[in-house]
């Protein structure tokens, strides 16, 4: 049987060459439904050609390198796309940055984390894990997601959002603390982020250094794709949830769970086979990523043109934000779970889905 170790799949070749196709034919023909559509279509086909590019190059730099890969190639089609469609809607659209990043944590903690946890409960009864790997991340996501996404409430700017002064600390401390864990994942407290028990016996053979190299520069190509492709999607999303007469969030919402898809796969694909703390490392690498980079990229192009940026969530999301933190904290506190912490992770995704749509 042929593996990534040998050859790429073809649908990885070819998807990211039609969607530059169909981009040159909607750029030919605006506004038509039809080309609209595929898109959309080759839109979902990049993301998922250009996460599967980065799973190749991560099966190649090994753990715990390979998921901060797959965090990082996805946080950067969350930034295009944010960027993207922010820069031409103008200051009507403030708040998609905030919307987004706090999609990504609802999406990742609960979302994801539940259903890894249901599906390999459900599997294999009990699953383990590190828990000082978890308990940094969780530490880092804490701190990150409150002080950039509550903070913005309490202070002396009017509204939800910084002075300039205050972004700017905001987007270097991110950074700052990102670069930090990232350093403790992969150099310093490595093992912390490891599984206690070798799961070579589940992996295919790593790919050759040839085939990671091309998927390297595919990686790319799709990247490119996504942004050129969302933004010529973004006027369409954005009034069809208006049309829904759905609240503006669920744009946000729309994008989150269009880059979190296939990583949300391969996190729940990993759980089955029981390797949940490669789930985990995806997941949270996930949420961290999306704070400490969305947020250091974001201020620095609204610092620059002068657009406001609006980061505060409202009472209700902090209700829902300190809850998931709360829950996450007790239920990857033992280094053990079952099929119970993932229907509690899923109940408040759930809760959160809901209200976002009927507020």
């Amino acid at each position: 049987m042929t593996t990534t170790s040998t050859l790429l799949p073809r649908w990885t070749l070819w998807v990211p060459i039609a969607g530059w196709i169909v981009l040159a034919a909607a750029a030919l023909l605006p506004g038509n439904a039809v080309l609209l559509a595929l898109v959309g279509a080759a839109l979902a086909g990049a993301v998922f050609a250009a996460v599967h590019h980065a799973e190749v190059v991560a099966h190649r730099v090994g753990e715990p390198f390979g998921t901060l890969v797959l965090a990082v190639a996805v946080t950067v089609i969350e930034v295009a796309l944010i960027v993207s469609v922010m820069l031409s809607a103008g200051p009507e659209k403030a708040g998609l940055a905030r919307d987004t990043v706090f999609a990504a944590v609802m999406i990742v903690c609960n979302g994801i984390v539940g259903i890894c946890l249901l599906a390999g409960g459900i599997r294999h009864r009990e699953q383990d894990f590190q828990i000082r790997g978890a308990s940094a991340a969780l530490a880092v996501l804490a701190s990150l997601s409150v002080l950039t996404l509550v903070m913005p409430n309490f202070t002396s700017a009017e509204g939800p959002v910084l002075t300039p002064s205050q972004l700017a600390f905001a987007g270097v401390s991110s950074l700052v603390l990102y670069g930090v864990f990232v350093f403790v994942q992969t150099v310093r407290h490595r093992d912390y982020f490891l599984a206690d028990v070798s799961d070579e016996n589940v992996h295919a053979e790593p790919p050759s250094a040839r085939i990671a190299l091309l998927s390297a520069g595919l990686l790319v190509v799709c990247l490119v794709a996504v942004v050129l492709l969302a933004k010529l999607l973004s006027p369409a999303v954005e009034t069809a949830v208006a049309d829904a007469g759905l609240p503006k969030a669920v744009v946000g919402i729309v994008i989150a769970a269009l880059v979190l898809l296939p990583e949300g796969l391969a996190a729940v694909r990993a759980a089955r086979a029981d390797r949940l703390q490669t789930s985990l490392n995806l997941a949270l690498g996930s949420a961290l990523a999306s704070i400490g980079l969305t947020i250091p990229t974001v201020a620095v192009v609204f610092l620059y043109i002068g657009q406001p940026l609006q980061l505060g969530i409202d009472g209700k999301e902090m209700v829902l934000l300190f809850l998931t933190l709360v829950v996450g904290t007790l239920t990857l506190g033992t280094g053990r779970t079952t099929i119970l912490q993932g229907a509690v992770h899923l109940s408040l995704f759930a809760a959160w889905l809901f209200l976002s749509i009927a507020p």
